[in-house]
C-alpha cells in the first residue's frame, strides 16, 4: 500500500487491498475482501464493504455505502460479490449492493456519474458513461445500458432493461424495458421520442440519426404492433448498427417494451 493516505480516524481492515494514490478520509469504514485500485479517492463517512472490487480512479463522496449485502430476502448469507470499473464518481448516500447469490455479481463499468442517493439493486449490470440523476434507482437484475441517462426520481422496476443511449425523465416509473436511444418519460413512462440531443453530443451524424427516428416512427406511430414494426423495419430501413441494435433488444426483451 504504497503511496496510500489513510486518515488516522479511518478503519480499514487488514484483509483489504488498497491500492496506490489513494486516499481514505476521515471516518472511512473498508472492510474485508475489499479491492481499492490506485488513485481513488474517499471523501469522508464512506463505507466499502466486501466481496467488492472497484478499479482506479474512483471517487466516493460522503455517506456512501458501497458493497454492502443485498436487500433480497432470500440472502442465505453466503459471500456475493460487486464489481466496479476506473474513474465512477459517487456522490453523497450513493447505495449499491452486492449480489443476491454467490453465482451472481452486481457489476459497474466505468466513468458513470452517480448523484446523490441513487440506488443500485443486487445483481444489476450498469454500462459505461451513464449518468444517474438524484435518487434515480433500480431495482435486482435491471441492465443499463452505455451512455443511459436516468432522470431524477426515476424508479426501474426489477429486471427491466434501459437500453443505450435512453434517457429517462424526472419522476419516471420505469416496468418494462426502455428501447436504445429513446426517450421514456411519466408515470408509468412512455416512450416520448429519439435521444437526438444525447446522441448529437456524442457524434452521431444526420445518416446515423434519420433510421433511428423512422424506427421509432414504425414502432410508436404507426398503425402496427409491435411484430409488425419489427417487420417493416426490416424491410424499409438500412441494416445498420443501430437498426439492428434497436431490433435485437425487442425481439431479446422478457418483459415487453414500454408503448
Amino acid at each position: 500500500m504504497s503511496d496510500v493516505r489513510i486518515h488516522p480516524t479511518a478503519v480499514v481492515d487488514p484483509k483489504s487491498e488498497i491500492g496506490s494514490g489513494t486516499t481514505v478520509g476521515p471516518y472511512c469504514v473498508i472492510g474485508p475482501d475489499v479491492v481499492v485500485g490506485e488513485n481513488c479517492w474517499l471523501q469522508h463517512h464512506v463505507t466499502l464493504q466486501g466481496p467488492m472490487r472497484a478499479g482506479a480512479g474512483n471517487k466516493f463522496y460522503a455517506y456512501c455505502s458501497i458493497g454492502q449485502q443485498t436487500q433480497d430476502l432470500k440472502y442465505g448469507g453466503e459471500p456475493t460479490y460487486l464489481e466496479i470499473g476506473d474513474e465512477n464518481t459517487f456522490r453523497e448516500f450513493v447505495t449499491v449492493n452486492r449480489s443476491t447469490k454467490s453465482d451472481g455479481k452486481t457489476k459497474i463499468g466505468s466513468r458513470g456519474n452517480f448523484l446523490a442517493y441513487s440506488h443500485i439493486g443486487h445483481d444489476c449490470t450498469v454500462g459505461n458513461e451513464v449518468v444517474f440523476s438524484n435518487n434515480g434507482t433500480l431495482a435486482g437484475h435491471v441492465q443499463v445500458g452505455d451512455n443511459a441517462v436516468m432522470g431524477g426520481l426515476t424508479a426501474v422496476h426489477q429486471f427491466c432493461r434501459i437500453g443505450r443511449f435512453a434517457i429517462t425523465g424526472g419522476c419516471s416509473k420505469i416496468v418494462q424495458d426502455v428501447p436504445p436511444f429513446m426517450i421514456a418519460d411519466g408515470n408509468p413512462a412512455e416512450i416520448r421520442g429519439v435521444n437526438l440531443v444525447g446522441l448529437e453530443r456524442k457524434n452521431f451524424t444526420a445518416d446515423r440519426v434519420k433510421p433511428i427516428k423512422e424506427a421509432f416512427r414504425l414502432i410508436y406511430r404507426s398503425k402496427y404492433n409491435t411484430a409488425q414494426a419489427l417487420e417493416a423495419i426490416g424491410k424499409e430501413l438500412p441494416q445498420n448498427d443501430e437498426i439492428r441494435e434497436i431490433v435485437e433488444f425487442i425481439q431479446t426483451s422478457e418483459r415487453g417494451i414500454i408503448r
